[in-house]
């Protein structure tokens, strides 16, 4: 890799975003990188927002992805991924888990319509239905982020490997939640599903 890899992950408090982060960073040191984390989240433990940043390469200085400079945004919530187009420039890949949570007394936007904003600011756009994926295969969504990520690690959405991310899941879930993640990590390798936008 020959520069830094930016990334930044939106989601909803409850969804994971935290344990993904440790996971990468986790992975990304496995594999001899200097990593650089940053937690930008509001109402976590409430159902809000939740953002944050992850840097990796030979020498990083700064946990902050500047503006329009982000490599990948991995959303697990879709409305939360209009808030993070600040970091979208035209190289930057959006991976999008197609899950809305209500927002109280709002109309929700419809996915085309959140879509068709992303584009303004990138073409590189895949909506999964992740969540439905893995409660259907699984009976959890809350996994949604670990099949994403395995299914970024395939398709070189990330430059980590997938067996790097494996054992950095092994050391970062807790025991009792490990082989339900293992589990969604591997569906995304025997499902092998992709509906790029």
């Amino acid at each position: 890799m020959n520069k830094d890899f930016n990334m930044v992950i939106v989601g909803t408090g409850g969804q994971g975003v935290i344990t993904l982060l440790q996971i990468l960073a986790e992975a990304a040191l496995i594999e001899g990188y200097d990593v650089k984390t940053s937690e930008l989240h509001g109402l976590s433990q409430r159902g809000g927002s939740v953002e944050v940043h992850l840097r990796f390469g030979k020498k990083v200085f700064s946990p902050l992805v500047a503006r329009a400079n982000a490599d990948l945004i991995l959303g697990l919530e879709m409305q939360e991924c209009l808030k993070s187009c600040y970091y979208a420039g035209k190289q930057t890949k959006f991976l999008i888990n197609k899950f809305f949570i209500p927002i109280l007394g709002q109309k929700s936007i419809t996915e085309k319509a959140i879509v068709k904003e992303i584009q303004r600011f990138t073409k590189n756009i895949i909506v999964i239905p992740a969540a439905d994926i893995c409660e259907k295969e699984l009976g959890k969504n809350v996994v949604a982020g670990v099949y994403l990520l395995s299914y970024a690690s395939r398709n070189k959405i990330i430059p980590l490997k997938p067996s790097s991310i494996l054992k950095a899941i092994e050391q970062a879930v807790a025991k009792k939640y490990l082989e339900l993640n293992k589990k969604a990590f591997k569906l995304a390798k025997t499902l092998n599903y992709e509906m790029g936008l």
